[in-house]
């Protein structure tokens, strides 16, 4: 039996296509999203491929279930939940979680702290920065020399705690739990490359730093990251990262990003759902209320209405001159398929006003083209 559709929180994303360069929870992602009604189109940059049959990170558990850490460090919540897993798969949770408990355990952000609590374990202390450069200086401030601390690596590997540790006398044993893989699609991730940058696209969202670095080299490869950075700065593209980590390769090439305030999906989401609909988009106040663009269309007054690409060019164009009169042959290169019929403008521009319910948004300037109405000083 197919179980009913949730019902919408919103209409905030109405109209919006959201790419979420994600491959960990991002069935529960999506669905948030889509619950304020946002068209999701997945297109993870990395997969995850776990290491619960990795004999080298049961040997490890072992090591450590018969000579307890005094410091656990845990660097990632999917990684951490992805040990306690393994510990089970092999019949070694119990022994596990007896020889964590006797140990001093620190977490690099809240993600991690929640896979920890998860366990039924507390975190001694929490990286607010979320970063292994904080939390390493916690540690040395507090000595590790001559001391066992277990580290728990994320999908990229080694992040300089082992050495630095080791280096300051301690006894460290490694352990990755995951790894990051290919794509599972490619070619999804170039199509999506492609549509953010045509401006087919009014958000993507990234959790993961390698994630995002992935997601930008397919654009360089495609030679499209100058126009996502330009999309980005004018606010026609919205770039969102679940944290200041995450957000680092974004920053890097130029792209505005928008950082959610607590490192979890669920601010992320909160954060998107604001942005397009607390008025934090591209707009402007015309006779005919406050409009916006999407992706899919526009909302005026509050209200989606949907447009063909033909109509999204010509109202962009419009709106891109903020009132200005924009002339017919300007117009003429915006429709999506170049027409030679002097009237396919005015038919397009017809449509365009029919679709809006609002005939006199759209003036025109006799023998000059045409301008949206404005409220002047809005």
């Amino acid at each position: 039996m197919t179980a009913p559709a949730r019902a919408a929180l919103s209409a905030a994303l109405d109209g919006c296509t959201i790419v979420i360069a994600v491959d960990r929870r991002s069935s529960e992602l999506a669905a948030a999203l889509e619950r304020h009604r946002a068209r999701v189109r997945r297109a993870p940059a990395l997969s995850i491929v776990p290491h619960i049959d990795d004999e080298a990170l049961l040997s490890a558990t072992r090591e450590l279930v018969a000579r307890p850490p005094d410091i656990v460090v845990v660097t990632t919540g999917v990684g951490f939940r992805g040990w306690i897993e393994a510990a089970e798969e092999a019949g070694l949770r119990d022994e596990l979680q007896a020889a964590l408990r006797t140990a001093q355990i620190v977490a690099r952000g809240p993600k991690a702290r929640g896979a920890i609590e998860q366990a039924g374990l507390s975190a001694d202390w929490v990286a607010e920065s979320e970063t292994s450069s904080e939390l390493g200086a916690f540690l040395l401030a507090e000595g590790v020399g001559g001391r066992r601390v277990a580290i728990q690596h994320h999908g990229s590997g080694a992040d300089g705690l082992d050495d630095l540790f080791t280096e300051a006398g301690a006894d460290v044993v490694s352990l990755t739990v995951y790894r990051w893989g290919p794509p599972p699609d490619p070619e999804v991730v170039i199509r999506s490359v492609l549509a953010a940058a045509q401006g087919e696209v009014d958000a993507v969202l990234f959790t993961s730093a390698p994630g995002a670095a992935e997601w930008l080299a397919a654009a360089d490869r495609q030679e499209v990251l100058g126009d996502l950075a330009r999309l980005s700065r004018s606010g026609r593209l919205l770039m969102a990262a679940v944290g200041p980590i995450t957000s680092a390769p974004l920053v890097d090439v130029g792209i505005e990003v928008l950082v959610a305030e607590r490192g979890r999906l669920g601010s992320l989401v909160r954060a998107v759902v604001t942005h397009f609909g607390g008025g934090h988009a591209p707009s402007l106040e015309t006779a005919a209320g406050r409009l916006e663009l999407r992706s899919a269309g526009a909302v005026l007054d509050g209200r989606h209405v949907p447009l063909s690409r033909t109509g999204i060019g010509v109202l962009r164009t419009l709106f891109d001159a903020r009132g200005g009169v924009v002339s017919r042959q300007e117009l003429q290169c915006a429709l999506a398929r170049s027409a030679d019929s002097p009237h396919a403008v005015e038919v397009a521009v017809a449509r365009v006003r029919e679709a809006l319910g609002a005939p006199q948004l759209i003036r025109t300037v006799v023998k000059r083209g045409y301008r949206l109405d404005i409220v002047e000083g809005a």
